[in-house]
C-alpha cells in the first residue's frame, strides 16, 4: 500500500461547481439511506428476494453515480489535460474503464 505522499490520486484535484458538488453529495446521501435501509431489513430478518431487491436498486444508484462522475471527469479533467498536452490521462481514463468494468 502506498504511503499519502506517493498517493497519485492525492496530488490531483478536481475543481467542481457548487451545484456539481451538491448533486453528487445528495446522490450519495441517498445510496447511503439505502444502504442502511437494507442493513435494517437484514436486522429484522425480512425475506431475502426483498433484500435482493433493494441491493439491486442500490447497485443501480452506485451506477449512475458513476456514469455522471465519469461522463463530468470526461468533458472536465480529460479533455482539460489533452489539450495541455498530458496524454499520460488517456492510459489513466482506460485503466480506470477497466477498473469500473470488473
Amino acid at each position: 500500500m502506498k504511503n499519502k505522499e506517493n498517493c497519485a490520486c492525492c496530488e490531483k484535484m478536481t475543481e467542481r461547481t457548487e451545484e456539481e458538488r451538491k448533486k453528487l453529495i445528495h446522490r450519495l446521501n441517498r445510496i447511503e439511506g439505502q444502504i442502511r435501509g437494507i442493513r435494517g431489513m437484514v436486522e429484522k430478518s425480512v425475506y431475502c428476494t426483498d433484500i435482493l431487491v433493494q441491493s439491486a436498486a442500490v447497485t443501480a444508484a452506485v451506477n449512475a453515480f458513476n456514469k455522471d462522475l465519469l461522463a463530468s471527469h470526461i468533458r472536465n479533467c480529460v479533455a482539460r489535460d489533452i489539450r495541455a498536452g498530458k496524454d499520460e490521462v488517456i492510459d489513466e481514463l482506460v485503466a480506470t474503464l477497466q477498473k469500473l468494468m470488473k
